[in-house]
Protein backbone atom coordinates (compact mmCIF):
# COMPACT_ATOMS: atom_id res chain seq x y z
CA UNK A 1 0.00 0.00 0.00
CA UNK A 2 1.05 3.66 -0.34
CA UNK A 3 2.06 4.80 3.10
CA UNK A 4 0.97 8.16 4.38
CA UNK A 5 4.12 9.63 5.89
CA UNK A 6 3.72 11.89 8.92
CA UNK A 7 5.51 15.22 8.86
CA UNK A 8 8.74 15.61 10.78
CA UNK A 9 7.16 17.99 13.29
CA UNK A 10 5.37 15.16 15.08
CA UNK A 11 8.23 14.31 17.52
CA UNK A 12 7.95 17.82 18.97
CA UNK A 13 4.19 17.45 19.20
CA UNK A 14 4.69 14.20 21.10
CA UNK A 15 7.19 15.85 23.46
CA UNK A 16 4.72 18.67 24.16
CA UNK A 17 2.10 16.05 25.03
CA UNK A 18 4.62 14.23 27.24
CA UNK A 19 5.47 17.42 29.14
CA UNK A 20 1.80 17.68 30.12
CA UNK A 21 0.98 13.98 30.56
CA UNK A 22 4.14 12.23 31.73
CA UNK A 23 3.42 9.37 34.13
CA UNK A 24 4.51 9.83 37.73
CA UNK A 25 6.67 6.74 38.26
CA UNK A 26 9.04 6.09 41.19
CA UNK A 27 12.05 5.44 38.95
CA UNK A 28 11.65 8.79 37.20
CA UNK A 29 12.59 10.82 40.25
CA UNK A 30 15.28 13.47 39.92
CA UNK A 31 17.03 15.23 37.10
CA UNK A 32 19.33 13.98 35.77
CA UNK A 33 17.90 10.52 36.16
CA UNK A 34 19.71 7.99 38.36
CA UNK A 35 21.31 5.47 35.94
CA UNK A 36 20.92 2.65 38.47
CA UNK A 37 17.18 3.34 38.84
CA UNK A 38 16.73 3.47 35.06
CA UNK A 39 18.55 0.17 34.68
CA UNK A 40 16.69 -1.70 37.43
CA UNK A 41 13.28 -0.39 36.39
CA UNK A 42 13.79 -1.26 32.73
CA UNK A 43 14.82 -4.81 33.62
CA UNK A 44 11.82 -5.17 35.94
CA UNK A 45 9.46 -3.82 33.29
CA UNK A 46 10.42 -6.54 30.81
CA UNK A 47 7.41 -8.87 30.56
CA UNK A 48 5.80 -7.19 33.59
CA UNK A 49 3.07 -4.55 33.93
CA UNK A 50 4.02 -1.12 35.27
CA UNK A 51 1.59 -1.26 38.21
CA UNK A 52 2.98 -4.63 39.28
CA UNK A 53 6.55 -3.31 39.13
CA UNK A 54 6.04 -0.22 41.34
CA UNK A 55 6.05 -1.98 44.76
CA UNK A 56 8.92 -4.25 43.71
CA UNK A 57 11.01 -1.28 42.63
CA UNK A 58 10.38 0.57 45.89
CA UNK A 59 11.26 -2.52 47.92
CA UNK A 60 14.36 -3.15 45.80
CA UNK A 61 15.53 0.42 46.26
CA UNK A 62 15.29 0.07 50.04
CA UNK A 63 17.03 -3.29 50.07
CA UNK A 64 19.72 -2.52 47.48
CA UNK A 65 19.98 1.30 47.40
CA UNK A 66 23.17 1.34 45.31
CA UNK A 67 24.98 -0.79 42.77
CA UNK A 68 27.58 -1.55 45.42
CA UNK A 69 24.88 -2.83 47.80
CA UNK A 70 23.52 -5.10 45.08
CA UNK A 71 27.00 -6.33 44.18
CA UNK A 72 27.69 -7.28 47.81
CA UNK A 73 24.39 -9.12 48.31
CA UNK A 74 24.01 -12.89 48.29
CA UNK A 75 22.29 -14.39 45.24
CA UNK A 76 19.60 -15.96 47.45
CA UNK A 77 18.72 -12.50 48.83
CA UNK A 78 18.54 -11.05 45.33
CA UNK A 79 16.25 -13.86 44.16
CA UNK A 80 14.07 -13.46 47.25
CA UNK A 81 13.68 -9.73 46.53
CA UNK A 82 12.68 -10.64 42.95
CA UNK A 83 10.21 -13.34 44.01
CA UNK A 84 6.89 -12.91 42.23
CA UNK A 85 8.27 -11.00 39.23
CA UNK A 86 9.22 -14.17 37.36
CA UNK A 87 11.88 -14.60 34.67
CA UNK A 88 14.51 -14.98 37.37
CA UNK A 89 17.43 -14.83 34.94
CA UNK A 90 16.76 -11.08 34.93
CA UNK A 91 17.59 -10.87 38.64
CA UNK A 92 20.66 -13.06 38.26
CA UNK A 93 21.96 -10.91 35.43
CA UNK A 94 21.34 -7.74 37.45
CA UNK A 95 23.41 -9.25 40.24
CA UNK A 96 26.22 -10.35 37.90
CA UNK A 97 26.29 -7.00 36.13
CA UNK A 98 26.35 -5.10 39.45
CA UNK A 99 29.42 -7.06 40.51
CA UNK A 100 31.09 -6.36 37.18
CA UNK A 101 30.26 -2.64 37.41
CA UNK A 102 31.61 -2.50 40.96
CA UNK A 103 34.85 -4.23 39.96
CA UNK A 104 35.52 -2.61 36.58
CA UNK A 105 33.83 0.79 36.75
CA UNK A 106 33.92 1.78 40.43
CA UNK A 107 30.19 1.25 40.92
CA UNK A 108 29.05 3.59 38.11
CA UNK A 109 27.36 2.33 34.96
CA UNK A 110 29.67 3.22 32.05
CA UNK A 111 28.60 5.82 29.50
CA UNK A 112 30.10 4.04 26.50
CA UNK A 113 27.49 1.98 24.64
CA UNK A 114 29.89 -0.84 23.85
CA UNK A 115 30.75 -1.20 27.54
CA UNK A 116 27.09 -1.07 28.61
CA UNK A 117 26.08 -3.68 26.02
CA UNK A 118 28.79 -6.01 27.28
CA UNK A 119 27.21 -6.20 30.75
CA UNK A 120 25.14 -9.34 31.56
CA UNK A 121 21.46 -9.00 30.69
CA UNK A 122 21.71 -5.62 28.94
CA UNK A 123 20.54 -5.66 25.34
CA UNK A 124 20.19 -2.95 22.72
CA UNK A 125 16.96 -1.56 24.16
CA UNK A 126 18.11 -1.38 27.80
CA UNK A 127 21.43 0.19 26.78
CA UNK A 128 19.57 2.83 24.77
CA UNK A 129 17.24 3.54 27.67
CA UNK A 130 20.07 3.99 30.19
CA UNK A 131 22.24 6.10 27.91
CA UNK A 132 19.44 8.38 26.69
CA UNK A 133 17.42 8.78 29.91
CA UNK A 134 20.25 8.96 32.45
CA UNK A 135 23.19 10.28 30.44
CA UNK A 136 21.43 12.38 27.80
CA UNK A 137 22.95 10.45 24.90
CA UNK A 138 21.36 10.56 21.44
CA UNK A 139 20.28 6.90 21.52
CA UNK A 140 17.06 5.13 20.53
CA UNK A 141 15.32 2.63 22.83
CA UNK A 142 13.03 0.39 20.79
CA UNK A 143 10.69 -1.84 22.80
CA UNK A 144 7.28 -3.33 22.08
CA UNK A 145 5.49 -0.04 22.70
CA UNK A 146 7.74 1.79 20.24
CA UNK A 147 7.34 -0.92 17.60
CA UNK A 148 3.56 -0.70 17.89
CA UNK A 149 3.43 3.12 17.79
CA UNK A 150 5.67 3.38 14.72
CA UNK A 151 3.92 0.52 12.90
CA UNK A 152 0.63 2.40 13.23
CA UNK A 153 2.04 5.88 12.72
CA UNK A 154 3.80 4.96 9.46
CA UNK A 155 1.42 2.19 8.34
CA UNK A 156 4.11 -0.49 8.42
CA UNK A 157 2.81 -3.93 7.50
CA UNK A 158 6.03 -5.84 8.20
CA UNK A 159 5.89 -8.33 11.06
CA UNK A 160 7.28 -6.46 14.08
CA UNK A 161 8.39 -9.72 15.73
CA UNK A 162 10.72 -10.54 12.84
CA UNK A 163 14.16 -9.02 12.41
CA UNK A 164 13.30 -7.27 9.13
CA UNK A 165 10.29 -5.49 10.61
CA UNK A 166 12.16 -4.53 13.76
CA UNK A 167 15.11 -3.23 11.73
CA UNK A 168 12.80 -1.16 9.52
CA UNK A 169 11.21 0.51 12.52
CA UNK A 170 14.51 0.98 14.37
CA UNK A 171 15.86 2.86 11.33
CA UNK A 172 12.79 5.12 11.39
CA UNK A 173 13.17 5.77 15.12
CA UNK A 174 16.81 6.77 14.65
CA UNK A 175 15.88 9.12 11.78
CA UNK A 176 13.15 10.85 13.80
CA UNK A 177 14.98 10.99 17.17
CA UNK A 178 14.94 14.63 18.36
CA UNK A 179 17.44 16.40 20.62
CA UNK A 180 15.58 15.37 23.80
CA UNK A 181 16.20 11.69 23.09
CA UNK A 182 15.61 10.45 26.64
CA UNK A 183 12.30 12.27 27.01
CA UNK A 184 11.30 11.20 23.51
CA UNK A 185 11.94 7.55 24.32
CA UNK A 186 9.88 7.85 27.51
CA UNK A 187 7.13 9.69 25.63
CA UNK A 188 6.85 6.83 23.15
CA UNK A 189 6.63 4.37 26.04
CA UNK A 190 3.91 6.39 27.76
CA UNK A 191 1.97 6.79 24.52
CA UNK A 192 2.17 3.05 23.87
CA UNK A 193 1.21 2.16 27.44
CA UNK A 194 -1.63 4.64 27.91
CA UNK A 195 -3.04 5.53 24.47
CA UNK A 196 -1.68 3.47 21.57
CA UNK A 197 -2.44 0.23 23.41
CA UNK A 198 -2.37 -3.22 21.75
CA UNK A 199 -6.14 -3.69 21.53
CA UNK A 200 -8.69 -0.93 20.97
CA UNK A 201 -6.26 2.03 20.82
CA UNK A 202 -7.59 5.29 22.26
CA UNK A 203 -7.09 7.23 19.04
CA UNK A 204 -9.33 10.09 20.15
CA UNK A 205 -6.84 10.86 22.95
CA UNK A 206 -3.71 10.55 20.81
CA UNK A 207 -1.71 13.73 20.12
CA UNK A 208 -0.60 12.19 16.82
CA UNK A 209 -3.98 11.13 15.45
CA UNK A 210 -3.68 13.62 12.59
CA UNK A 211 -0.39 12.07 11.48
CA UNK A 212 -1.31 8.39 11.94
CA UNK A 213 -1.39 6.35 8.73
CA UNK A 214 -3.14 3.40 10.37
CA UNK A 215 -6.00 5.63 11.59
CA UNK A 216 -6.43 7.29 8.20
CA UNK A 217 -6.52 3.91 6.47
CA UNK A 218 -8.76 2.23 9.06
CA UNK A 219 -6.00 -0.15 10.14
CA UNK A 220 -5.60 0.93 13.76
CA UNK A 221 -7.02 -2.41 14.95
CA UNK A 222 -5.05 -4.41 12.36
CA UNK A 223 -1.56 -3.03 12.85
CA UNK A 224 0.95 -3.97 14.05
CA UNK A 225 1.36 -7.33 12.34
CA UNK A 226 2.62 -10.00 14.76
CA UNK A 227 3.36 -13.68 14.19
CA UNK A 228 0.98 -15.81 16.27
CA UNK A 229 2.75 -17.36 19.24
CA UNK A 230 3.34 -21.09 19.36
CA UNK A 231 0.92 -22.99 21.54
CA UNK A 232 2.25 -23.35 25.07
CA UNK A 233 3.19 -26.82 26.29
CA UNK A 234 0.88 -27.96 29.10
CA UNK A 235 1.94 -30.25 31.95
CA UNK A 236 0.40 -31.74 35.07
CA UNK A 237 2.48 -30.80 38.10
CA UNK A 238 1.95 -32.90 41.21
CA UNK A 239 3.31 -31.49 44.46
CA UNK A 240 3.81 -33.13 47.85
CA UNK A 241 2.98 -31.36 51.12
CA UNK A 242 4.99 -33.18 53.77
CA UNK A 243 4.70 -31.80 57.30
CA UNK A 244 6.76 -32.71 60.35
CA UNK A 245 6.82 -30.88 63.68
CA UNK A 246 5.43 -27.69 62.21
CA UNK A 247 7.74 -27.66 59.20
CA UNK A 248 7.26 -28.50 55.52
CA UNK A 249 9.72 -30.24 53.24
CA UNK A 250 11.23 -28.15 50.43
CA UNK A 251 13.55 -28.99 47.56
CA UNK A 252 16.25 -26.80 46.02
CA UNK A 253 16.08 -26.79 42.22
CA UNK A 254 19.30 -27.32 40.20
CA UNK A 255 21.64 -24.38 39.63
CA UNK A 256 20.92 -24.41 35.90
CA UNK A 257 17.71 -24.51 33.93
CA UNK A 258 14.21 -23.22 34.59
CA UNK A 259 13.73 -21.53 38.01
CA UNK A 260 17.31 -22.46 38.88
CA UNK A 261 18.49 -22.29 42.50
CA UNK A 262 14.95 -21.62 43.72
CA UNK A 263 13.12 -23.59 46.41
CA UNK A 264 9.95 -25.58 45.77
CA UNK A 265 7.77 -28.14 47.45
CA UNK A 266 8.67 -31.61 46.10
CA UNK A 267 7.11 -31.90 42.64
CA UNK A 268 7.08 -33.90 39.42
CA UNK A 269 5.88 -33.12 35.90
CA UNK A 270 3.75 -35.65 34.05
CA UNK A 271 1.14 -36.07 31.34
CA UNK A 272 -1.59 -37.17 33.76
CA UNK A 273 -2.46 -36.71 37.41
CA UNK A 274 -2.50 -40.46 38.02
CA UNK A 275 1.04 -40.88 36.65
CA UNK A 276 2.24 -37.84 38.57
CA UNK A 277 0.97 -39.20 41.88
CA UNK A 278 2.70 -42.54 41.25
CA UNK A 279 5.95 -40.74 40.44
CA UNK A 280 5.74 -38.68 43.64
CA UNK A 281 5.03 -41.76 45.75
CA UNK A 282 8.04 -43.51 44.24
CA UNK A 283 10.25 -40.47 44.83
CA UNK A 284 9.20 -39.94 48.44
CA UNK A 285 8.37 -43.48 49.50
CA UNK A 286 5.05 -42.45 51.03
CA UNK A 287 1.39 -42.33 50.14
CA UNK A 288 -0.49 -39.40 48.63
CA UNK A 289 -3.54 -38.45 50.64
CA UNK A 290 -6.07 -35.67 50.18
CA UNK A 291 -5.62 -33.26 47.31
CA UNK A 292 -5.72 -29.86 49.02
CA UNK A 293 -4.80 -27.37 46.28
CA UNK A 294 -5.17 -26.86 42.54
CA UNK A 295 -3.78 -23.98 40.54
CA UNK A 296 -2.90 -23.15 36.93
CA UNK A 297 0.27 -21.13 36.39
CA UNK A 298 1.00 -19.67 32.95
CA UNK A 299 4.62 -19.15 31.92
CA UNK A 300 5.65 -17.66 28.58
CA UNK A 301 6.16 -20.99 26.83
CA UNK A 302 4.38 -23.45 29.11
CA UNK A 303 1.43 -23.95 31.40
CA UNK A 304 1.52 -25.84 34.69
CA UNK A 305 -1.70 -27.41 35.98
CA UNK A 306 -0.65 -27.82 39.61
CA UNK A 307 -2.14 -30.19 42.17
CA UNK A 308 -0.88 -30.59 45.75
CA UNK A 309 -1.46 -33.52 48.09
CA UNK A 310 -0.89 -34.16 51.76
CA UNK A 311 1.68 -36.94 51.98
CA UNK A 312 1.80 -39.58 54.70
CA UNK A 313 4.54 -42.00 55.75
CA UNK A 314 7.10 -40.48 53.42
CA UNK A 315 10.78 -40.34 54.18
CA UNK A 316 13.03 -37.39 53.41
CA UNK A 317 14.77 -38.28 50.12
CA UNK A 318 18.47 -37.81 49.53
CA UNK A 319 19.66 -34.62 47.88
CA UNK A 320 18.87 -30.94 48.26
CA UNK A 321 15.88 -31.19 50.60
CA UNK A 322 15.28 -29.25 53.80
CA UNK A 323 12.53 -28.73 56.39
CA UNK A 324 11.36 -25.14 56.83
CA UNK A 325 8.86 -23.47 59.13
CA UNK A 326 6.56 -20.72 57.81
CA UNK A 327 8.87 -18.05 59.21
CA UNK A 328 11.87 -19.68 57.56
CA UNK A 329 10.44 -20.27 54.11
CA UNK A 330 9.16 -16.71 53.89
CA UNK A 331 12.84 -15.70 53.77
CA UNK A 332 13.98 -18.02 50.96
CA UNK A 333 13.48 -17.58 47.20
CA UNK A 334 10.52 -19.74 46.25
CA UNK A 335 10.11 -20.93 42.67
CA UNK A 336 7.29 -19.19 40.83
CA UNK A 337 3.88 -20.54 41.89
CA UNK A 338 5.35 -22.42 44.85
CA UNK A 339 5.16 -19.18 46.82
CA UNK A 340 1.38 -19.36 46.44
CA UNK A 341 1.32 -22.98 47.54
CA UNK A 342 3.59 -22.22 50.50
CA UNK A 343 1.25 -19.43 51.61
CA UNK A 344 -1.74 -21.76 51.25
CA UNK A 345 -0.32 -24.51 53.47
CA UNK A 346 0.57 -22.25 56.42
CA UNK A 347 -2.57 -23.22 58.39
CA UNK A 348 -1.63 -26.90 58.04
CA UNK A 349 1.72 -26.22 59.70
CA UNK A 350 0.03 -24.56 62.65
CA UNK A 351 -2.27 -27.50 63.43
Amino acid sequence: MDRIQPGQEWPHKLLAWFDQNRRDLPWREGRPRNPYYVWVSEIMLQQTRTEAVKPYFESWKRRFPTIEALAEAKEADVLHAWQGLGYYSRARNLHKAAREIAEKYGGAIPEDKKDVRALPGIGEYTAGAILSMAYGKHEAAVDGNVLRVYARLYGIESDILKSAGRKEITTLVEKTLPARAGDFNEALMDLGSEVCVPKHPKCEKCPLHGECAALRLGLENVLPIRTPKKKQKESIVCCAVMIKEGKALFHLRPSKGMLSSMWELPMVLSDSEKDGVKMLEKLLGGKAGERIWTYTHVFTHRIWHMKAYLFHGAKEPEGDYRWYSCEEYREIPLAGPHAKLAAYIEPYLEE
